[in-house]
């Protein structure tokens, strides 16, 4: 069990702090709005109705104490850069914040938080790929073009070894695990028979991705 103090209770922050309650974490939710800090009271582990601009009322929510602060502000530039700069300034190290604009994460960069989050950027990438490669269930980005990635085996596939799909082609992506009902395979051998809607998860460059979505439909 964790602790996240999560600030700026609007769709994006509320969703990921109701989220982190059902997760089982210790959840702090702050907003300067009493109508929309009273309105999760009850589902929040505690919320705090609180101006985060000014760096007094920052100094006492003890955020110093908890593993992470997501700073989820909308709109408000200005709040969120104020409050960015006092979390620093209390060496508060985690600090994961939501980006409005270029110009926001631009100034959050320079600033040095652990994270810049972009929504609906995120999300959109993410609808994208999945109209794009249907097979793919979910994908973790790592940088430098390179994806960990879930996939469902398709029909095609069924009884099929591994190595008609990627091959002995080191280009392609790695195959890291193969989950076939309750049972798990990690580094799966070439062999290794594949059955229709087991889960393989890989590792790879987005062109090698790219290249290897037609052996998998």
């Amino acid at each position: 069990m964790a602790q996240f103090a999560v600030i700026g209770l609007g769709r994006f922050g509320a969703a990921a702090a109701l989220e982190l309650v059902k997760m089982g974490h210790l959840v702090l939710g702050i907003d300067a709005e009493a109508k929309i800090a009273d309105k999760y009271a009850d589902r929040l582990t505690r919320t705090v109705i609180a101006d985060v601009s000014d760096s007094a009322t920052v100094a006492e929510l003890g955020l110093e104490n908890y593993d992470v602060v997501l700073v989820a502000i909308g709109e408000n530039i200005q709040a969120s850069l104020l409050c960015v700069v006092h979390l620093k300034s209390l060496g508060i190290r985690n600090i994961w914040v939501k980006a409005s604009s270029h110009s926001h994460h631009l100034i959050l960069n320079k600033l040095g938080v652990t994270r810049i989050i972009h929504p609906e950027e995120e999300m959109g990438l993410r609808v994208a790929q999945a109209l794009n490669y249907p097979m793919v269930n979910d994908y973790i980005p790592l940088g430098n073009g390179e994806f960990v990635v879930e996939i469902r085996v398709s029909e095609s596939l069924e009884g099929k070894p591994l190595a008609s799909v990627v091959k002995d082609d080191p280009t392609l992506p790695k195959a890291l695990l193969v989950k076939h009902r309750s049972q798990a395979t990690a580094h799966p051998a070439d062999d290794h028979i594949l059955h229709a809607n087991d889960i393989l998860v890989m590792y790879g460059s987005l062109e090698a991705l790219r290249a290897l979505a037609p052996r998998l439909m």
